[in-house]
């Protein structure tokens, strides 16, 4: 059987579990479609919340950007892990406590103010649609290489695939559906890698084959993989960029992840649907289990990658000439197809110099300048084809990293349907709407969201996990003090909490866009970069910190110079609060 039907028939065994789930699991009540009726157990909560929260930026990007960028790219696995721990710890039992279905049901009121939840529904709408816009970049990677369609098409195909399980079946399909996806994802990047990690160590644990010899040279790989970046110009694998700023933007990136996990919106839903609030522990718990399977696996994978990769090009080693182009691997001709590896053969010798500016083998030789672009969002797919591995585990591969893009972007779409349903159309516009009527409005807004985010996905602004880092960045600055403030501080009143939340997604989003450079230029086709640096040369993606403090300050000193709490609030907030977590909770519809 050929890749190509291989391919398809994995893929698709795959979607049609998905819709078969969905169809099995359709919600017929807005408690049903919000939080599963309450009722999933914490195991399967902690599983689904795993899945819902390896995306395509953990499962396809994360491991490709630490194959790239070496010791920098820990801030990904450090920031992402820790700000889990701080939401299971922090949040999540006493959001569940409190009973709501939504995140700006919670801010409205507990803030008792209409303009707090609509100022947090604008705030969850921006992170999650920037969220999502990764998720699909992703999707449409997958589909591009492995059903051999453009990515648009792939974009388009996933887009189906999720209208059909996530407008149909709701928080109540989706939790079982991401059951399913979680088995697969977790499946089809562990196995790779125990291949990998034996062919390459001999040592069938990719997390110690990290740090275990190199078979072809018996020196260690970590050693070895140092060897042949810095022999072709790049920066040494395991240390840390030594450019200036360097220092405070990883913190502040790892700090902008951290508290940017603590406030993402359809990882805190997730806990809404547990009957207790022990039970919200629980899951935490198990999905942070759940979760190590794969971040401990991460780093052993994108180092082994970027190794193959040097070797696949240098395979006699960096002293000898690199591959001849006409004899480049079939891994490297699938990808090209797909436009995310390029080769412009600038000195016209037919070889592929692959090497970073200021390698001082390019002068010896006489390069002119690299000449093969690698996407980084591709290694952990191709992985398996610059292996050789089995065509059965590629075909895993990408059924894998699409049921990791497709689970999160359907526990965001429901974070945006709810918070237009049940906090705009409900709560502000039309408290009277019936039931039906509500259902009705959460899946149209969830169709209008996957038609608005597969737009988005077909001109991302970075890779798949730099686009997720950027929400990640808006939910930091945004939603994370509100929730932090309104849990733990009772001073800050509705007038405080608005105000940071508003100064909060102001700053983060303009310096995005500033230090990005997305301002139109008027009468031009393009976008030019305004800017010249940044502030303090803080990059983007860090950001989101800064936003974080801002809100915190504005939003103590408006309420210290306003009307104290009222006494009902800090009743309500001290309730909440009160370690009464076993029971049920305290408030509910």
């Amino acid at each position: 059987m050929d890749q190509y039907t291989l391919n398809l028939l994995i893929v698709g065994a795959t979607f049609a579990l998905y819709i078969g789930i969905a169809i099995w699991a359709r919600a017929g009540s807005t408690a049903e479609f919000y939080a599963a009726n309450r009722g999933v157990h914490p195991v399967t909560n902690g599983m689904a919340t795993a899945a819902d929260w390896m995306s395509a930026a953990s499962f396809i990007s994360m491991a490709g950007l630490i194959a790239v960028l070496g010791y920098n790219g820990s801030s990904y696995l450090m920031g992402w892990t820790g700000g889990y721990v701080l939401l299971a710890l922090l949040l999540a039992p006493y959001l569940r406590k409190f009973g709501k279905f939504t995140v700006p049901e919670f801010i409205g009121d507990r803030f008792y103010s209409p303009t707090a939840r609509l100022v947090a529904v604008i705030c969850l709408i921006v992170a999650s649609v920037t969220y999502v816009i990764g998720q699909m970049t992703g999707v449409g990677v997958a589909f591009s290489r492995f059903l051999e369609v453009e990515v648009s098409t792939g974009l388009f195909i996933g887009a189906a695939v999720v209208f059909m399980y996530a407008v149909l079946g709701g928080m109540k399909g989706i939790t079982y559906t991401q059951v399913a996806q979680y088995v697969v994802l977790i499946t089809a990047y562990t196995i790779p890698a125990i291949f990998i990690s034996l062919q390459l160590t001999g040592n069938p644990v990719p997390g110690l084959g990290l740090f275990s010899d190199y078979t072809p040279t018996g020196e260690p790989l970590l050693a070895r993989l140092n060897e042949v970046v810095t022999d072709l110009g790049f920066q040494q694998y395991t240390n840390q960029d030594p450019s200036p700023g360097s220092v405070i933007n990883m913190t502040l990136f790892t700090l902008s992840l951290m508290i940017g996990t603590a406030g993402l919106p359809h990882v805190i839903i997730r806990f809404f649907t547990v009957p207790r609030v022990a039970d919200a522990r629980w899951s935490a718990g198990w999905a942070l289990v759940f979760i190590a399977l794969l971040y401990l696996t991460a780093p052993a994978v994108g180092a082994m990658a970027r190794l193959n990769l040097l070797d696949t090009i240098y395979p006699q080693g960096t002293n000898e000439e690199p591959i001849a182009y006409e004899n480049r691997p079939d891994w490297i001709r699938n990808w090209e197809v797909t436009g995310l590896i390029q080769y412009e053969d600038l000195n016209e010798d037919g070889l592929i110099q692959y090497y970073s500016d200021g390698a001082a083998i390019a002068e010896e030789r006489g390069w002119q300048g690299n000449e093969l672009t690698v996407n980084n969002d591709i290694l952990v797919l191709a992985n398996p084809e610059i292996a050789n591995l089995p065509g059965w585990v590629i075909a895993l591969v990408a059924a894998g990293g699409l049921a990791a893009a497709l689970s999160t972007a359907a526990g965001l779409l429901l974070a945006i349907s709810g918070a237009v349903s049940h906090d705009l159309i409900k709560g502000r516009f039309n408290p009277n709407i019936s039931e039906k009527g509500e259902l009705l409005a959460a899946r149209i807004a969830m169709a209008v969201s996957i038609a608005v985010a597969t737009w988005l996905g077909l001109n991302p602004p970075g890779f798949a996990a730099q686009t997720v880092a950027l929400a990640f960045g808006i939910a930091a600055a945004t939603i994370f003090p509100a929730l932090m403030m309104g849990i733990f501080m009772k001073r800050i009143n509705n007038k405080g909490a608005v105000w940071g939340m508003v100064t909060g997604l102001i700053f983060t989003v303009v310096y995005i866009f500033l230090h990005k450079g997305w301002f139109f230029v008027p009468g031009t086709n393009q976008f030019e970069d305004t800017i010249a640096g940044s502030l303090f040369g803080i990059q983007s993606t860090a950001i989101g910190a800064v936003g974080a403090l801002l809100n915190f300050v504005v939003a103590y000193f408006v309420a210290k110079s306003t009307e104290e709490t009222p006494e009902h609030i800090k009743a309500l907030v001290e309730s909440v609060r009160v370690p009464r977590g076993a029971g049920v909770a305290t408030a509910g519809h």
